[in-house]
Formats: structure tokens, sequence, C-alpha cells
């Protein structure tokens, strides 16, 4: 079956699912919306919710419904949000993984049975675990399918430097590599703002001392955490970083970001998903772009993708 352009399929409509719907709304790029849930309550309430929005000056007329996994048939993007997600106090990883794994596998045995064409935006954590599984154990093609990685963790490090330099966050470049988890790592040697070097800000910027790159990291891994805790959840930053992906693929805009995706090589690395810059467009996963790093942060890619490949064979993948 064809793919209808800027057709998205939403699957949840828990507190990230209807976070993303709303940003993806607001984009102002689809066409027509398909919200998926167990609870087909709660997904007519927040599908009749964003609905509403429509009439709007600024929102296009766009087609937001209730639907099935049938819908994937002619979906050009599949946008995954459903399955638990971690509660504050709870750091057992590996029950997470296996309660989500078990949540893909369902899932992506419907979106097979009708596509293996559309893009899929994985979000549902462990995300660099979920990515594998759904990617290796169904052959869907490697470049269609990506998690949403270290995309947030990236915008929550720019927004950190640029408010200690008194500057807007998109001025700020550099990436967190990686698995979006506890060993992600900042190659400090790619951080600029608007090209002055991460240890030439000081000067640049009237700062009384260095960047503590180590305080940056810790919160820029831990700010998830402290939301959970202040909240309950987390859903605002992750929806925009879906509402970014999906905005580069309709656009076709060809940007770089960093996504998790399935390694065949590249970085000397494979049998793991984790997160490095890519290029995003309409055709998904374009390019994996493969940057120079010094040495030692390949020591740290290496670190996260051996902490990763541990992980997936306590899992039996």
């Amino acid at each position: 079956m064809r793919m209808k352009e800027g057709k998205l399929v939403l699957i949840g409509a828990g507190m990230v699912g209807s976070a993303t719907l709303n940003a993806v709304v607001a984009q102002n790029v689809l066409n027509e919306i398909v919200v998926i849930d167990a609870n087909e309550n709660k997904a007519l309430g927040e599908v009749l919710d964003a609905l509403h929005t429509t009439p709007f000056a600024h929102a296009t007329n766009t087609t937001i419904r209730v639907g099935s996994y049938a819908d994937c048939a002619d979906a050009s993007i599949i946008v995954m949000t459903a399955g638990p997600s971690i509660q504050a106090g709870d750091n057992d990883r590996r029950v997470l993984a296996e309660k989500n794994i078990a949540v893909m596998d369902s899932v992506m045995q419907e979106i097979t049975r009708y596509t293996r064409n559309a893009i899929l935006i994985v979000v549902t954590n462990p995300v660099d675990l979920v990515t594998y599984f759904a990617q290796t154990k169904y052959n869907y093609p490697a470049d269609k399918i990506f998690g949403t990685g270290t995309l947030l963790d990236t915008a929550r490090m720019r927004q950190i430097i640029a408010a200690q330099c008194n500057v807007d966050s998109k001025n700020v470049h550099g990436y967190l590599f990686g698995e979006h988890g506890e060993s992600a790592f900042i190659p400090w040697s790619m951080v600029n703002v608007s090209g002055i070097p991460v240890d030439e800000l000081p000067r640049a910027f009237g700062l009384n001392s260095a960047l503590d790159k180590e305080k940056i990291l810790e919160e820029t891994k831990h700010a998830g955490l402290r939301i959970l805790k202040l909240k309950g959840y987390t859903s605002s930053g992750i929806a925009q970083s879906v509402a970014r992906l999906v905005r580069a693929i309709v656009l076709n805009e060809r940007c770089v970001l960093p996504i998790s995706t399935v390694l065949q090589g590249e970085y000397n690395l494979e049998q793991v998903a984790m997160s490095v810059p890519c290029v995003i467009g309409s055709n998904g996963r374009e390019r994996i772009l493969e940057v120079q790093l010094l040495p030692h942060e390949q020591e740290q890619l290496a670190a996260c993708c051996e902490s990763l490949q541990k992980m997936l064979l306590q899992l039996g993948l």
C-alpha cells in the first residue's frame, strides 16, 4: 500500500503519548494523526482535546482520530510511546527493560503485519535496548527505525551551558553520545557556543571560572530523575524531542540530530543501538556521521557499547 505523506500513527496515550500528540499537532506539518491505545476511552479523550485546537488560526486542519494497527499500513511515521515508565526510586533498569521489550514485541508483531516502510520512532525506555530489540528481532530496515536516544539529553546540556553563558541555547552546539542513561558522555572537543570552543567560554563571556564539565554532565544525566521526583513523570521535553524528529522527517530537513540507532560497524562498533549524530530527512536516518573523536572519547563510546551489550546479554538478546 502506498504511504500517505503526513500521516502519523501514535501508539500510546499516556503521559508521554498525550504530550507528544499535542507537540506534533503544534508543528503544523501533519495531515492526519491516528492514536492507538489499549484504553480506547483515554485515546478518544486525548484525540478530542487535541482536535478542539485545530479551529484556531495558528493551527492546520489536521485530521485527528482513534484508530487501529491497520492504520499503520499507509502511515509514513509511527511513534511508539507505550509501556510503563520508570518510577521514582526504581533503579532496576532490567525489570523495566523486560516489561517494555515484551510490550514492544507485541507492538512490532502488529506493525510488521502492515508495514516495514514507515519510519518508526521509539520513545519507550530503556530506549536503546528497546530499539535494538525491535530492529534486530523483526529485521526492520535499520534506517527506518531509531530511538529518541540522547536528543533530549543534548537539549538539556545545551540549556545548562547557555544559562551559564547567558545566551540563547540554540547557539550552543554539541551532543551527548552513547546510552540514554548512566554511561552517556559529552565529547567536549565538539562543544562550542557559536564557534567558540568550550575552554574559551570564560574569556569570551566574562565567566568567573571555567565550566565544570563533570557537574554539567551529571546535571544533564539526572535531569529526568529530578523532574520525575518533582512532578511524578516527565513529558514535555521528550514530546518536543519527538516533534523535532517528526518535523525533520516531514520537511526533509536533513538536519543533524543525536538518535539511538543500530550500529553496524560505525565507530568500529556493532551489535548495539546507541546515540551518535545522524542526518535525519524524509527517508529516516539518512546517514550516520562518524565524527572524529579524541582517543579518550572513543574509549568512552566503547564503554557505552560494552555497558549496553552487557544488559542485552542479561536479557537474552
